[in-house]
């Protein structure tokens, strides 16, 4: 027996939206919404400003600099104390970055098989244009923070529909 598949409600669509993000970034539903109500105290469009929030995050910097393969391997380099922000180790994947910070691999984390391998694909890609890195000695810089424009790989998420869900 075949059940009907319906036309899903607007909660259903908008909270399916809010899980792909949640997926994306790798977050918990707490740090998630916490971010969410940083982003609607900050000016402007607040679906913009939470994209901003999540791509100043030290864990997701670490992934877009190609020193990790994915954004929960990034977030396990931070965790175990392997990449350092303006020279001072930082362990807190959710720490937030401000331009011009300068993010490295330890000298111990240099040598992880895992971030070599990472670096590779940084050859083939390159890094977005809010970032900069040296593969050779595995050093970057957080030049700006990025705007929704530049999320090009982000397209396929309406923001709007989190910001109405929440706003419920």
């Amino acid at each position: 027996m075949r059940m009907r598949v319906g036309k899903k409600s607007d909660y259903a669509v908008q909270l399916r939206e809010k899980q792909k993000m949640k997926r994306i970034y790798c977050l918990l539903e707490k740090q998630f919404k916490n971010t969410f109500f940083k982003a609607t105290k900050l000016p402007g469009k607040t679906g913009e400003n939470l994209f901003m929030l999540l791509e100043r995050r030290l864990d997701n910097v670490v992934y877009r600099m190609r020193f990790a393969c994915s954004r929960k391997q990034a977030r396990q380099l931070v965790s175990h104390g392997h990449v350092l922000v303006n020279g001072k180790r930082v362990n807190i994947a959710s720490y937030l970055l401000k331009p011009n910070d300068r993010v490295e691999i330890s000298e111990k984390g240099k040598k992880l098989l895992s971030v070599k391998e990472s670096l590779k694909e940084y050859t083939r890609s390159g890094v977005a244009p809010w970032l900069e890195v040296n593969p050779d000695t595995m050093v970057g810089t957080f030049k700006a923070i990025p705007r929704r424009s530049d999320l090009t790989d982000m397209m396929d998420i309406k923001e709007q529909l989190i910001v109405e869900l929440y706003s419920k």
